[in-house]
């Protein structure tokens, strides 16, 4: 097969489109998961059952659910009991609340490492149990769960192209509906370059920041 360059200018507006959409499911994506998973985290070290327990379960079956059944869940089902949402806000829910169930287990991780003496000179100087966690539990916690988040950021924009079965067109979604307009296939190898070009710079970084953070 040729290689034609008219048909990859033709896309090029369109591959531009759908990175802005692959970016905007990222990013807000990423800070739902980030806060949700800090919030699952904690509440699953509540000492109230009735708060501990029903976390679990939920968290359990999102992360044991499959990202696509999420979605459709949300965009078809959700709707006839609630408000519907636009499919890039279906999305974006979909990705932040799918991975905040694997975020609450990094949280979870980073807080059962901190040294159980640091719990214990909180106690001695009398802290309540709010500035612990503030001013010397979630610091230490945080420094040591940045490289895995980092980590869940790169998984979830390999994962972000699923969106477009709900018909928000990220960059996969534009180079299919392109795709199929005009029966090439540059468009596709396009946005695979681009997914290439965005990760593993983004894997580097994680990696330079994680033996940063360890030294």
């Amino acid at each position: 097969m040729n290689w034609d360059w008219q048909v990859v200018d033709d896309f090029m507006p369109r591959f531009w489109d759908g990175v802005l959409v692959t970016l905007q499911a990222l990013a807000i994506g990423t800070l739902i998961a980030f806060a949700l998973g800090l919030v699952w985290a904690l509440a699953q070290r509540s000492t109230l059952m009735w708060v501990r327990w029903p976390v679990i379960a939920v968290t359990e079956f999102i992360r044991n659910t499959p990202l696509l059944v999420q979605l459709f869940f949300l965009f078809y089902v959700v709707p006839n009991f609630g408000p519907s949402m636009s499919p890039l806000t279906t999305g974006i829910v979909g990705l932040g609340l799918h991975y905040s169930t694997y975020t609450a287990e990094v949280y979870r991780a980073g807080i059962d490492g901190v040294p159980v003496g640091q719990w214990e000179a909180a106690t001695a100087l009398s802290l309540s149990k709010g500035r612990t966690w503030r001013a010397v539990i979630l610091p230490q916690a945080i420094r040591r769960v940045v490289p895995p988040l980092g980590n869940y950021v790169v998984a979830m924009l390999k994962d972000s192209p699923m969106i477009a079965t709900i018909g928000a067109l990220d960059m996969l979604g534009e180079a299919q509906a392109f795709s199929n307009e005009t029966f090439t296939t540059e468009a596709l190898t396009v946005v695979g370059v681009a997914f290439i070009v965005i990760a593993y710079p983004a894997s580097l970084l994680i990696r330079a920041l994680e033996r940063r953070l360890v030294r």
